[in-house]
């Protein structure tokens, strides 16, 4: 006689308990950080991606046609000295003389070449003072033992010594209060403590958003951009408009060697 064969039911997968308030909120929040997340990389990159672009033109613009005004400006600024020198009583002359030499100097500048100008002297301000003396305090590496805390510190002491030089106050508080408020700040375990975490590092995602706006606006306003614009729409047409920036540059150039040339200098 056969047997007969009972089956055990299958064992029924223990319940999960339910998520307390906490639990169910940091659920939200995570979500929420994880999607602000995902669109502070797509603008990080477009900003990024736009300064490159604007970069690189600018390099371009200034090798190939702001090199040529700098040396037109320098022809304008000898034929304006030696009409000077011609004309020793010539107070008009020689104010006009020296506005042409500044100009020049601000035109080399610009191109990326030497000026004769002296570098402004560094002064901080009481509130730049006070500013850096409080991110010494509280972010110096040698305060703390902890060894990631220390090179997180070491990387904030050198933004801020770097903001320091360039007078940047702005950078200085900023770097304070990122410090201050950082997830990484908030001490101890469990949901309630993470979930404070978690809301720091969406206000911090938050606030990097509409720095970045601004950033993108600017440089949407920016000269540099909207030459830039006119001259990829140009191109689109078959022109190249930086190549007739240089040609009109350069009548300008062979003109002024031409006056100069033609101008006395004192004494002859």
């Amino acid at each position: 006689m056969a047997l007969k064969t009972t089956d055990k039911p299958d064992a029924k997968p223990s319940a999960q308990p339910p998520l307390n308030p906490e639990e169910q909120e940091l659920a939200r929040k995570r979500a929420e950080r994880a999607a602000i997340e995902s669109e502070l990389a797509d603008r990080e990159l477009r900003s990024a991606n736009l300064r490159a672009e604007l970069g690189a033109f600018e390099q371009q613009y200034l090798h190939y046609v702001g090199s040529r005004y700098a040396e037109l400006d320098e022809l304008k600024a000898g034929i304006a000295e030696r009409l000077a020198k011609d004309q020793p009583a010539n107070v008009r002359a020689r104010e006009a003389a020296n506005e042409a030499r500044k100009h020049a100097q601000e035109t080399k500048s610009a191109a990326g070449e030497q000026t004769d100008s002296a570098p402004p002297a560094f002064e901080a301000s009481p509130e730049m003072k006070r500013l850096y003396r409080d991110v010494a305090k509280r972010i110096h590496p040698d305060l703390t033992s902890d060894r990631g805390d220390r090179a997180k510190r070491q990387i904030l002491m050198a933004e801020a010594n770097e903001a320091y030089q360039r007078g940047d106050e702005t950078r200085l508080a900023k770097i304070l209060t990122e410090y201050e408020w950082s997830p990484d700040a908030v001490q101890g375990e469990g949901a309630g403590a993470e979930l404070v975490r978690v809301i720091r590092g969406i206000s911090q995602a938050r606030g990097r958003l509409a720095e970045i706006e601004a950033e993108l606006q600017e440089l949407l306003r920016s000269d540099l951009y909207q030459l830039k614009a006119r001259v990829d729409e140009a191109q689109q047409h078959g022109r190249d408009v930086l190549k007739e920036m240089i040609e009109k540059v350069e009548d300008q150039i062979a003109q002024a060697r031409r006056r100069l040339e033609a101008t006395p200098s004192a004494g002859r």
